[in-house]
């Protein structure tokens, strides 16, 4: 009998990620979907960087980055696919 794959609470396999779950995590919690693609670091480095900009800019350019993450999280989790 073949082992089944086994899945994340997204209801995929932890072997490819879905890019457009990423997006949607990153896109609220900037990092979340680097994380949830498996690329820990980036994801630690976009927590640390978006509020950064939210704070230090008055918000002018915390909301591109949140769009970059989101960007970045979805891209990184097509790529792998």
């Amino acid at each position: 009998m073949a082992p089944e794959a086994t899945s994340s609470p997204f209801g995929m396999s932890n072997s490819h990620p879905s890019p457009n779950v990423a997006a949607v995590l990153s896109f609220f919690i900037p990092g979340a979907g680097q994380i949830y693609n498996g690329a820990f670091w980036r994801g630690i480095f976009w927590l640390i960087v978006t509020p950064g900009l939210w704070f230090g800019t008055g918000g002018f350019f915390g909301w591109v980055c949140h769009v970059i993450a989101a960007y970045t999280a979805y891209s990184y989790a097509r790529n792998r696919a």
